[in-house]
């Protein structure tokens, strides 16, 4: 059984506290992906809670994009578990790839599907009861309405970007994994994207966000995970990180992350 916990609900249920079940939660142990003789991620170990947002921090090639890639099971791990919402992504991975959505930094669209059409496959796909309300709300949501015909050829880099986020909000995920999630956006879109993250985990969702933008990780994320040439340096709170590291206090997280990888190449 899954453990009892208590959430605020998203702000349709004018943030009343209530009891529910919730397995959605990311579960990795001593995840390990090699290419050919290269460790890009090695023994690496943590978790997400429902409700938590976990931030995924490290220098370039450190194997921030490869962990998520392994988690949304995209990859398959060389050696290690994963688990999501409750399914164990190598036994189950239809069940567990139907909780979550991985938002890309460089989004994966189809040439030959215009905006609408990439949420009614997506709907398809998922199996999305009634699909029409959640699409046009999205396609309001995200500012899509008036190039709900194009293709993705006819859109900025930004519209890309928030057609892949409407398609990975299209079915409900409770597990969402965001890589760079703010590129190309717009500041209204950064607000809203913001707005999203956090009341999805209010919701009880498990949320990870990579980003090199160490402020919007800040502002975001209840505990830091971070990574070094693909193994884990540190992970907990900005609290615990200074009582890790008691010269760090009173200093911000790009900091902080700097003096922990101090000497990396």
């Amino acid at each position: 059984m899954p453990p009892t916990i208590f959430v605020r609900r998203a702000p349709l249920f004018r943030g009343n506290l209530v009891e529910i079940e919730r397995p959605d939660r990311i579960e990795v142990e001593s995840l390990t992906k090699l290419y050919g003789d290269v460790a890009a991620v090695t023994d690496l170990s943590f978790s997400v809670g429902a409700g938590e947002i976990l931030g995924l921090v490290g220098l370039n090639g450190a194997g921030k994009t490869t962990t998520l890639r392994s988690v949304a099971g995209i990859i398959p791990p060389s050696g290690g578990t994963i688990h999501v919402a409750g399914h164990d992504l190598a036994e189950e991975p239809v069940e567990a790839k139907s909780r979550l959505a991985f938002i890309p930094d460089e989004p994966q669209l189809f040439d030959y599907l215009n905006v609408q059409e990439h949420l009614r496959f997506i709907g398809r796909i998922y199996g999305v009861e009634n699909p029409e309300a959640p699409i046009a709300e999205l396609l309001r949501d995200w500012e899509l309405v008036d190039h709900a015909k194009k293709l993705p050829d006819q859109l900025s880099r930004g519209m890309r970007q928030k057609l892949a986020i409407a398609c990975g909000l299209l079915h409900d995920p409770s597990v969402l994994l965001f890589d760079e999630p703010l590129t190309g956006l717009d500041p209204g879109s950064i607000r809203r994207i913001k707005s999203t993250i956090r009341s999805r985990a209010a919701a009880g969702g498990a949320v990870i966000l990579s980003s090199h933008l160490l402020h919007l990780v800040e502002e975001l994320c209840d505990r830091v995970l971070v990574i070094q040439k693909g193994r884990l340096l540190f992970a907990g709170t900005m609290s615990e990180i200074k009582d890790y590291r008691p010269d760090l206090e009173g200093e911000g997280l790009e900091d902080v992350f700097l003096a922990l990888t101090e000497g990396d190449p």
